[in-house]
């Protein structure tokens, strides 16, 4: 059985290779994709925290 975080790499290298090929990115836009990705990482992360302190009992 696979890892969660190998797990989280293979969706997020899923996830960019459907997205469409985009020849001119203004920075503005790269940063908000980047913090996109980071803030949702980190909502999964968190949710997956929370679900197995429950799972465990520690809360």
């Amino acid at each position: 059985m696979t890892s969660v975080s190998t797990q989280m790499l293979l969706v997020l290298i899923s996830l960019l290779l459907v997205l469409p090929v985009v020849e001119a990115v203004e920075a503005g836009d790269a940063i908000a994709l980047l913090l996109g990705v980071v803030l949702s990482i980190t909502g999964i992360c968190a949710c997956l925290g929370v679900y197995a302190r429950k799972r465990n009992g520690q809360m």
